[in-house]
């Protein structure tokens, strides 16, 4: 268990965990229903409704489905790529279900991978992104900049033989912040994300460029700075020809000067922790 878990959790860290483990509630449960023949378009359409019928109405992003070599972001150019499609699941084929609810205020932001049926390249791609999660939570309590720890992860999947497909994101982010966004009766949603969360994610960046910081955590200059107390919402994706595996979580970032408290996972209770768990 996390040092958090063991002391208590705050209840606002407790609200962002509790809409964290309703997204990976219906990440597992949408996953169980998929069959051959089920598209991307359906599959973000059941995380929708699964979510709706719990609560949810906003959002930081809606839910995405990729299938096939689109796990792998095989070919993505522009941003309209990585919206569902048409295309249809197949035995043995790799999946992964992204979704960003915003519940009570509340933001999580979760990626779940998965095959219907056996896959092995997925995994051992889902086995060593465990490495990920332990490289990043140690480098940022070291405080080690957000770019120096991108490029570090980015040395890791190579010494594991893959590719950086985090990098195939909006400005190439591993992570971005989150926080809690005012509830509204209704919640529009631009191209695909929350107006509340977008105006939140700005204020953020016009708040961090006057102090030095970025609410987004990737490769360029503009995250060459310490890690910047807050919620994080962390996405390693990797890549091997054609087949892509990532887990998206919320880390916490605090000012403590004790090492375990200045940063920790939300939840150690969540699909891809458990599986390495039980694999040892």
């Amino acid at each position: 268990m996390t040092t958090a878990a063991n002391s208590g959790l705050s209840t606002r860290l407790r609200g962002f965990r509790q809409v964290q483990r309703l997204a990976y509630e219906c990440a597992e449960a949408v996953a169980a229903r998929l069959e051959p023949g089920v598209s991307e378009r359906q599959a973000a359409r059941m995380q929708r409704e699964w979510l709706r019928e719990r609560g949810v109405r906003d959002w930081f992003h809606l839910p995405f489905a990729w299938f096939g070599d689109r796990t792998a972001f095989t070919g993505f150019r522009v941003p309209l790529q990585f919206f569902p499609t048409d295309r249809r699941l197949t035995p043995g084929m790799p999946f992964i279900l992204d979704m960003a609810p915003v519940y009570q205020g509340f933001t999580a932001d979760i990626g779940y991978s998965g095959s219907l049926g056996t896959n092995p390249v997925q995994d051992r791609l889902m086995d060593d992104l465990e490495a990920h999660r332990e490289l990043i939570l140690r480098e940022v309590r070291e405080r080690r900049s957000l770019r120096e720890i991108y490029e570090d992860v980015d040395r890791l999947m190579v010494r594991q033989g893959y590719a950086n497909r985090h990098r195939a994101y909006p400005f190439g982010v591993i992570a971005h912040k989150v926080d809690q966004v005012k509830q509204r009766r209704w919640s529009p949603h631009v191209f695909g994300f929350g107006t509340q969360s977008l105006k939140g994610l700005a204020a953020d960046a016009l708040h961090g460029h006057r102090e030095g910081w970025s609410p987004l955590w990737s490769r360029y200059r503009f995250s060459d700075h310490p890690p910047q107390p807050g919620l994080w919402a962390v996405e390693p994706h990797l890549g091997f020809r054609g087949t892509g595996a990532k887990f998206e979580e919320i880390l916490v970032v605090t000012d403590s000067r004790d090492s375990e408290q200045s940063a920790f996972w939300l939840d150690d209770d969540l699909p891809h922790v458990r599986r390495w768990a039980e694999a040892k």
